[in-house]
């Protein structure tokens, strides 16, 4: 009798276990959908621009974007966006039709991508865009879970719009991981 107890005590460990690591992703939209998800109901997008052939974009889905917290945060503050900077389908955005252009293998772009990215075409690339689909930053390279958590509520919060970045990074955090990222944000 207690072998059975312990092998459905295990089955149900191992079953809540598996449903709380896998509970909550992120709920990538196009950005055609997250612009009109926006119009509806105005919040901000995230845009991830990354590449097929990007091992740093790899790293980041994988070990930042399955995060649980930063998924839900994702999920409820913003629209998030997956944006191939290499796809070929053409992205109508602000009565401008944006193309991919092919200057042959990893140089190949789309115009999108380069648009929100201000020209600086480097992958992972993070953009945050206010309720307006404006700019506000795009923030190239990797960022592990502890320094995405801080972009995350720096731009989701409005905290952007009260203080500057280098005051904003000095707040005493409650994560205990590391220190904040050393980045130039635009104030």
């Amino acid at each position: 009798m207690k072998k059975y107890r312990l092998i459905i005590g295990l089955f149900f460990f191992v079953l809540g276990s598996h449903s709380l690591l896998h509970a909550q992703q992120i709920e990538w939209m196009s950005f055609d959908e997250a612009l009109k998800k926006s119009k509806v109901e105005p919040r901000k997008i995230f845009v991830d621009v990354y590449t097929e052939f990007c091992s740093y974009c790899k790293k980041m889905d994988k070990e930042t974007f399955s995060n649980q917290y930063i998924a839900k945060y994702l999920n409820e503050n913003f629209y998030p966006v997956k944006l191939n900077a290499q796809q070929r389908n053409d992205i109508q955005f602000k009565n401008k039709v944006y193309h991919f252009v092919n200057r042959g293998g990893q140089n190949s772009y789309h115009q999108l991508a380069a648009e929100i990215m201000n020209g600086r075409l480097s992958y992972p690339t993070i953009v945050f865009m206010d309720e307006n689909a404006e700019v506000i930053q795009a923030i190239p390279g990797y960022r592990g879970a502890f320094e995405f958590e801080l972009f995350i509520t720096y731009f989701g919060e409005d905290q952007h719009k009260k203080m500057p970045w280098s005051s904003y990074k000095r707040k005493p955090i409650k994560s205990p991981l590391q220190a904040a990222p050393q980045i130039n944000v635009r104030n």
